[in-house]
This record gives C-alpha cells, structure tokens and sequence, in this order.
C-alpha cells in the first residue's frame, strides 16, 4: 500500500458513512502476565453509544497513520507456515456466523498471547467491515460515476490496546453538594495510543491483496520482529531507518568519510527523481536501488572513476542479504541538521549545494549562500566583503 492508498481508507473511518461499513466489533479483554481471556464480546458497531463509536473510529485510525516503513509496513505471508494467520483471517473474513467470526479472531488472540506477556491487562479489537471507493469521479453531465460504480472489498482490521488504572481524584456532588473522592476503580482503555495493529487484506490500486496485510508499530523504526515472525507468520522487514543507514555506510564504504557537499546534494537529488517520477506516474510499485542502480547515482553526482566492483562488495558487505534492495523513498532524509558549538542549522536535502564548508583566515566556516537580507533582532545585518 502506498501513501494515497491508506490515506483513502483512512479518512473514511467516520460515524454514518456509507463507504465504510464496520458490521462488528469484538474487543477481548486479557490479563496481564497470564494472557488468560478474562471476557470477550461481539456485537454489531452501530448498536454501540455514538461516542463510543467516535472514540473507537479514532482508534481505528490511529492503526492508518504514520510514515511508511517507519510506523506502517506492508508485510507479506509466508508461505507454507503451519496453522497460518493468513488462512485464519481469510476464513474470519469469509465467516458466515458470528460464532465463527469470534473462533477465528480468538484464534488470533490465543497466538498474540502464546509467547508474550505485559505488565498490564490489555484489550485487542477486531472490527470486520466493507470498503467502498468509487471507480471514478461522477460525471456531471451523465450523472455517471460516483457511488454508483464503486470497488468494494471487506476487511479486518485489529488494534491492540493498553490499559490504565484511574487515578484518584477528588469530585464535587452538585445533588449531595459535597466534595467526595473519586473510588472508581475500573481499568481505563487507552484507544489513543495503540500498542500495534493491522489491516487485513492490504489494497493496492483498488483492489485487496490477500497475500498481504499492513502493520502498525506504535513507536517508530521499532515494529515488534517477534509479532510480525510468530503472530502474523510475515517475511521479515526493514525499517526506513536501517535502509537509510546502510545507504549512508554503501557511500562511506565507496567515496569516503570525506565527500563535497555539492556532491551530497546530487545523490539526493537523483534519488529524489526516481521518487517524484514514480509518483507522477502513478505506479504502485516504489523504486527500488540495487548495487548497481546506486553506481549510476554516485556517478551521475559527481563522483569521479566509480568501480562498479566496489560498490557491489560495498552493498553486500553492509546489508546482509544480497538480494535486498534499499527503498527510494526511505533514503532522502526530510531535512538534513548541521551541528555546531555556535548554532545548529536544519535545511532541506536540495538545498545543501547552498552550504560549502571553507577555510578562512585559519579557522573553519560554514558559509551558507543565501539570496535575501538578514534581519537580527529588526536590525538588517551590514554585508562585509572580505
């Protein structure tokens, strides 16, 4: 799934809206430690209070959002796994019943719970539901179009959820007219803050991918290996920060530590076409950089007399598997921060060809080339020649 994709879905989760349909929701409450179930209950969605919807819409869309490869992964099934969470969220989807619906989401929750414990009790949710996206715009003319030719696919989507225990608090009674002590003790679900997640069955242009799901990791660059290897039965991954790392050993292993900004510059800059190229023309497959694909980047930068023999021992040296390709996207860092003891910079990647990095007068400069005045404080800075 890219980017355009789960913002598609994502906006959806909303109360009363006929392109997303949640039919039921079953939230499982489990101790802590033990992972026993302590209750369990499914019911339609629309026969929950409107705020409650609300707060789980939130929640549900909590598990959509964050930066891909770094808080959401789409993750692909492994093949030819013993008891297979592909196999039993596809038969949760096609249930029938409710009772087969809930078989098969404890299923599920038996294996989240098989190998992992937490120091509090938790509460996992499972909405299943339909997705409707229109076909193509309405036409104003014909009246064609719109809701009246729609790609419509169903879906499961989980959350797993902490639980907090209220804090004691001191209330006023506006019927006794009195201040008392807030004794409740019933744990508090924290929706806003899912532990992790995942959509089941991914979409990519329009239509459900059942040999994928996306996965939701609360913190990011850390998804939890063990749940994607032995919950989810998935591949294994790399995070946006793993492949931007290796990418910046490759071309210290190749060009050096020492290398020109400029030269810097245009590595993103090739990279960051590859990228606008591929969303331009709408393709769902992101670019990928093979040993070979980051040879042409180094010499199309700038860099003199590339061996192309190096680059290869470079990759495969710094990335373990040798067949793994490092994502475009991921290795264009949004702003690029310069550290100093006198001020720290923060510019974007394009414009460091701006910054040279001098010697004057004995001493190390940095001199950024600007195009407008300087004002401190109200004061227009005086331009000194030197």
């Amino acid at each position: 799934m890219n980017k355009k994709d789960i913002a598609a879905i994502r906006k959806q989760f909303k109360l009363d809206n006929h392109l997303l349909q949640i039919r039921e929701i079953f939230n499982v409450y489990v101790k802590k430690e033990s992972g026993e179930i302590y209750h369990h209950v499914s019911q339609p969605f629309h026969f929950l209070e409107q705020e409650a919807q609300e707060l789980f819409l939130g929640n549900f869309k909590k598990v959509l959002t964050g930066d891909l490869d770094a808080k959401l992964f789409e993750l692909k099934f492994r093949r030819d796994v013993e008891d297979s969470t592909q196999t039993i969220l596809y038969e949760g989807l096609q249930a029938g019943s409710t009772e087969d619906w809930k078989e098969n989401m404890l299923h599920i929750v038996g294996k989240m719970f098989a190998n992992a414990a937490y120091e509090f009790d938790t509460v996992v949710t499972f909405i299943r539901g339909e997705y409707r996206k229109p076909t193509r715009k309405r036409d104003q003319e014909s009246e064609e179009g719109g809701d009246d030719e729609v790609y419509s696919s169903p879906f499961i989507l989980c959350s797993l959820n902490k639980t907090d225990q209220p804090k004691k608090t001191l209330l006023f009674d506006y019927v006794e007219k009195e201040f008392k002590s807030n004794n409740n003790i019933d744990p508090i679900i924290n929706l806003a803050a899912p532990l992790s997640g995942f959509l089941f069955p991914a979409f990519n242009d329009n239509a459900a991918d059942v040999n994928h799901l996306l996965y939701y990791a609360s913190k990011a660059n850390q998804p939890d290996d063990s749940f994607i290897e032995e919950v989810l039965n998935c591949e294994e991954i790399r995070t946006a920060m793993e492949d931007k790392d290796s990418f910046e050993l490759i071309l210290n292993n190749v060009v050096g530590e020492k290398v020109d900004s400029m030269v810097i510059a245009n590595v993103y800059e090739e990279i960051d076409k590859m990228v606008q190229e591929n969303v331009e023309n709408e393709e769902s497959e992101p670019p990928m950089l093979d040993y070979q694909d980051v040879g042409r980047i180094l010499t199309a930068s700038g860099v003199e007399n590339v061996d192309t023999d190096k680059v290869e021992h470079a990759f495969k040296a710094v990335v373990s598997n040798e067949k793994h390709e490092l994502k475009a996207s991921n290795l264009v860092p949004k702003s690029i921060k310069i550290k100093t003891k006198v001020a720290d910079l923060s510019i974007g990647p394009k414009d460091l060809r701006h910054v040279k990095y001098i010697m004057y007068q004995g001493k190390r400069c940095l001199l950024l080339e600007i195009d407008e005045d300087v004002v401190v404080e109200g004061f227009k800075l005086e331009t000194v020649t030197p």
